[in-house]
């Protein structure tokens, strides 16, 4: 079983820093600069022999108003009320400040058990932080380094009363392939890979309403959203399921173009949004319904499809939108700005209202369909030989007709094909244009992107002129 723990503290105090630990990679952002985190972020740990949900959470900053301060806030109750066990991070070489006690009393009135953390324990110098950390009430405090990795094994052991004993069932499932066709292995493997929880990432510029989105979809107030531009820093994975479809959704920060962001925290951000977004199997790109498609629009589209992930677009505040222009504006930016993508599935929404999202979650699973889609051999030879005799290859460098032999599914997720050739180099590129336009329209592959690689195929009769 796994055990829920959350991380929490006031600002700069080292939280990212000790979740990004526990699960083993840079996932959440870290800078100097306090406040950086916004939302809360979870991840899966194996710490040692515990099985993990690690909450990473916003430094408490006490504010009365509703400011972006106080919906932070709220998300770390949230987190504190959902937690087992919280981490209760201070900073041991500044010492305990107000804000830390003020903390520790809010944290105490929710009677969840606190483990008390001396965060950035590198040398003895921090002795007296630590003795002062018992006016806080929350226990014996450890002396840690979340940089560092020191204190990790006492952290455990008192993390060991906590576990929730028992296994998940998970078991291998492992299969033997011995004597199986290709085609039997590539189905199996292919069934494997779709009974994972889709990735779904929720992509687009500043304040086009992105988290309000994923709210939406999970019916609760998981992300912060507000008037402001840029709230979302981190990409935040929410583990959700529709319709017994399970999901990793993915909400992201906006992407503003390159020569507007400044910050190292937007560069940061930047990054960990086109991370997100590349490791999805389909993206939603959400577009604010009074500006569809402009330039930076297009060039996330460009980059989503250039990595093979599946595309989805949404236009977003359809409730408020000039409905005509909005989608006469969108057609003709799809048709000449996004070609290499045909039939990219296009779904009008209100993520405030809760309006069109069921639209939209299945267009994103009739997408994901077809970008795990597999083309018999037989189908797929008979299509390519139909289209070589409606319009033959045209003439190489030598006057004679390219040969195209024949053509076979490489992969999957996106799907890729070889075709292979007596002279491949001499194929023209609008020829390939042809086939990857039949190839969408016949096998329904729109939305999605296609890899088709010509190959020089072997000549059988080579060797056998050498040996004369």
């Amino acid at each position: 079983m796994t055990l829920k723990i959350v991380i929490i503290g006031r600002p700069n105090v080292g939280k990212s820093t000790l979740f990004n630990r526990f699960v083993g990679r840079k996932a959440a952002i870290v800078h100097d600069m306090p406040g950086v985190t916004r939302d809360r972020r979870e991840g899966f740990a194996k710490f040692f022999d515990l099985n993990l949900m690690v909450i990473d959470t916003a430094g408490y900053e006490y504010s009365k108003t509703d400011s972006l301060e106080k919906r932070m806030w709220l998300q770390t109750q949230r987190a504190i009320d959902e937690a087992d066990v919280c981490l209760f991070l201070f900073d041991a070489r500044a010492g305990i400040q107000p804000y830390d006690k003020h903390f520790a009393d809010l944290v105490r009135q929710s009677g969840k058990p606190v483990i008390l953390l001396a965060n950035k324990c590198e040398g003895k110098a921090q002795e007296d932080s630590i003795h002062e950390a018992y006016t806080l009430g929350l226990g014996e405090p450890i002396p840690f380094s979340a940089e560092h990795g020191l204190g990790l094994s006492d952290v455990y052991q008192r993390l060991i009363p906590f576990d929730k004993k028992g296994d998940d069932g998970a078991d291998d499932d492992g299969v033997d392939f011995t004597g199986m066709s290709e085609d039997e292995i590539n189905a199996i493997k292919d069934e494997k890979a779709k009974a994972k929880p889709l990735q779904l990432a929720i992509v687009g510029r500043p304040n086009v309403g992105k988290s309000t989105l994923m709210n939406a979809l999970l019916g609760e107030e998981r992300m912060l959203t507000g008037p402001e531009a840029g709230v979302t820093r981190d990409a935040i994975t929410v583990e959700w399921e529709w319709k017994g479809h399970k999901v990793n959704l993915v909400d992201t920060a906006g992407l503003r173009r390159h020569a507007k962001v400044e910050s190292d925290v937007e560069k940061l951000s930047v990054a960990n949004t086109k991370h997100a977004a590349f490791m999805a199997q389909v993206v939603i790109l959400v577009l604010d319904a009074d500006a569809v498609l402009d330039k930076q629009d297009l060039t996330i589209a460009r980059q989503v499809l250039d990595e093979g992930r599946a595309l989805i677009i949404a236009v977003n505040k359809w409730d408020i939108a000039n409905r005509q222009e909005a989608l006469q504006k969108l057609n003709d930016k799809l048709q000449t700005s996004l070609a290499q993508a045909e039939g990219v599935p296009t779904v009008t929404i209100s993520a405030l209202k809760k309006e069109g999202l069921d639209k939209l979650m299945s267009a994103v699973f009739k997408v994901y369909d077809r970008w795990n889609m597999r083309i018999p051999t037989a189908p797929l030879n008979q299509w390519f030989g139909d289209m070589i005799d409606r319009y033959p290859p045209p003439l190489g460098k030598n006057k004679r007709r390219i040969k195209l032999r024949y053509i076979t599914q490489a992969k999957t997720r996106p799907p890729a094909f070889y075709i292979f050739s007596s002279n491949p180099e001499g194929l023209p590129d609008a020829y390939l244009r042809y086939l990857t336009h039949s190839l969408r329209e016949t096998f329904n592959l729109g939305g999605i992107p296609l890899r088709i690689t010509v190959r020089k195929s072997n000549n059988p009769y080579a060797d056998k002129a050498k040996k004369k």
